[in-house]
């Protein structure tokens, strides 16, 4: 699903257009405002992480690190990585003297730079590289990751089956894509709940330790923009992944996806 639509200008110019969160914008300029929203918060993204989901979002990354089960000496590349969180629990659960080759790749420098400080302020100085990249058009070999995950990010692409596409690209033969997202609420009232949490007090709490609402405001859009949970198992098998699923998280809130590189 591209998430494009042609539209001609007063002059008679088709131009692509896409949606950032609720806005319709050129394809062109999505990139630079979806790095736009990240460069603003990068030095508070993690606080307002902690503080936007209770501490949920820590117990759906140890899910998906859960599922991952990374193994000494493989692969891993975590796209839209932003300050390094899933790659280094990915590194603390092999162990950082058997973790093999931890890359981030992340549109957005400012948020690297973030996770790169607090890395060696930790002791992180092998097996972990940061590379500025897009998901649509990634800066790696063919087969050369045995997994893949993107955990917060997918939303953001532009052409989402583009990002899929180039995730089985340079997957291995058996290697695994994982994506851990905002999903579709799948419980009655949590659904009502949920919604005027997002639109009534997310942004107000962006505005207040960020002094960002406008980010805030986008990422509550962009949520509901996102394809639910069957649609992105329909893509992923579009894309050539095989024997997909999902798992629920508080009830839908959060769902994380899975498929194999056969």
């Amino acid at each position: 699903m591209a998430n494009t639509t042609n539209k001609q200008t007063s002059a008679g110019v088709t131009t692509d257009t896409t949606h950032f969160g609720f806005e319709e914008v050129s394809v062109n300029d999505k990139k630079n405002r979806v790095r736009g929203v990240f460069e603003s918060v990068a030095s508070k993204y993690d606080i307002m992480n902690d503080l936007m989901s209770g501490g949920i979002h820590r117990l759906w990354k140890a899910s998906l690190i859960d599922w991952v089960n990374p193994q000494p000496g493989e692969a891993h590349l975590d796209v839209a990585g932003g300050t390094g969180d899933i790659a280094m629990r990915i590194i603390d659960r092999v162990g950082r003297d058997k973790a093999g080759p931890v890359t981030v790749c992340d549109l957005t420098p400012d948020m690297m730079l973030v996770g790169r400080d607090r890395t060696i302020d930790q002791g992180i100085l092998k097996g972990l590289s940061w590379t500025c990249g897009n998901a649509e058009n990634l800066p790696f070999p063919s087969r050369s990751m045995d997994s893949y995950t993107i955990a917060f990010g997918l939303r953001n692409v532009t052409h989402i089956d583009r990002a899929l596409a180039e995730a089985k690209r340079v997957l291995k033969p058996g290697g695994r894509f994982f994506c851990l997202e905002f999903s579709q609420v799948v419980l009655p009232i949590l659904d009502q709940i949920y919604d005027q949490y997002s639109f009534k007090i997310l942004p107000n709490m962006g505005q207040l330790v960020t002094n960002d609402r406008e980010s805030y405001q986008y990422l509550a859009e962009s949520i509901r923009r996102f394809p639910p949970q069957d649609d992105l198992i329909s893509m992923m098998n579009s894309a050539g992944f095989e024997h997909c699923s999902y798992r629920n998280h508080t009830g839908g809130v959060a769902a994380i996806h899975c498929g194999w590189r056969i």
